[in-house]
């Protein structure tokens, strides 16, 4: 199980070619105030989740940003990203390599904003699924289903989320076979429909949040309902690089730093503690960011039956892809 497999040499080389760029962004920084004539005649999309411009009032379906922020370390924010980590059981077992992919995104159907300070209401999808890199074929270990529908606001510095949603939980198959000789694992059904909500402020740099959920629907009938969340995400000033120009140009890359910490009425409200840094990438004139992550956790698993009671520590390196 603690067989290093090739993943790691290309996250090592991931995480060398985010220092060169990250690098290059250094040598190449300008200030604000003396964009070049090129520069000058992009127009930069309005995108309400990182900006609050003072423009005119909106009103339209399908709006292709949201007045929230989502939460970069809340490991069951839905969105894109691939992470391998180095797993250590803390409650027995042998450390392993894991995979860990997601797909989801919050889609918004209708929204209404005086510039960015309205509301937005949408659809979230979310599906997670992790993977054992120690196998031969990369054995599915567990995927998670989320959907359900969120509530977003913003007025000036201050944000909110409402959301209800759904969350099925499947263990692999390869996972269950290699397990049907084991006493000591036993099945779950894990079904839950949760309401949660996030307050959040903006204050020049740094972003602070806190809210908590309630299971309104659980299966098993034995967890705990409640929850409570919080964090933090620090963006430092962006800066110019033109190291792959003219292949990326006009790239802006921004250091970030965040944690997620969450405490559940189910664990007797211990804290799991999820860290990311990095740094993300974008372009002048697109909402789309990309981001490469070293990943720190220390807590309950997050994912499938495994929150119950499993506690694990992991370190990891991911990639994070933003629409």
């Amino acid at each position: 199980m603690g067989r290093v497999v090739p993943f790691n040499r290309w996250a090592i080389g991931i995480v060398c070619s985010s220092v060169l760029l990250a690098g290059g962004a250094y040598a190449d920084e300008v200030d604000a105030h003396k964009q070049d004539d090129k520069d000058k005649k992009v127009e930069a999309l309005l995108d309400c989740r990182y900006d609050r411009p003072d423009v005119g009032a909106t009103s339209e379906a399908f709006p292709s940003d949201d007045v929230f922020r989502p939460l970069i370390a809340d490991p069951k924010q839905p969105q894109f990203f691939a992470i391998w980590q180095h797993v250590n059981p803390r409650n027995g077992g042998v450390s392993y390599n894991l995979g860990s992919v997601a797909i989801g995104e919050n889609f918004g159907f209708y929204t209404k904003r005086q510039g960015c300070n309205g509301w937005q209401i949408g659809l979230l999808t979310g599906i997670f699924a992790q993977f054992n890199l120690d196998t031969s074929n990369a054995a599915l270990i567990n995927t998670d289903f989320n959907v359900g529908i969120p509530i977003s606001w913003r007025a000036g510095n201050w944000s909110a989320r409402l959301r209800y949603y759904h969350q099925s939980s499947h263990l692999g198959d390869e996972f269950l076979i290699s397990n049907l000789n084991n006493p000591g694992f036993k099945r779950w059904t894990l079904s839950i429909e949760e309401v949660d909500a996030i307050l959040s402020y903006d204050y020049q740099w740094i972003r602070l949040y806190g809210g908590g959920g309630y299971l309104v629907h659980r299966e098993p009938s034995f967890l705990d309902a409640g929850r409570i969340q919080w964090g933090f995400e620090a963006r430092a000033p962006a800066m110019r690089t033109r190291i792959l120009a003219p292949f990326l140009d006009r790239l802006v890359v921004t250091p970030v730093l965040s944690a997620d910490f969450k405490s559940m009425d189910q664990h007797a409200w211990l804290i799991d503690t999820n860290v990311l840094g990095g740094f993300e990438w974008s372009r002048t004139g697109s909402r789309r960011r990309f981001r490469i992550m070293a990943t720190y956790f220390y807590g309950h698993n997050p994912y499938g039956q495994f929150f119950i009671d499993q506690k694990i520590q992991s370190i990891g390196l991911g990639a994070y892809f933003m629409f």
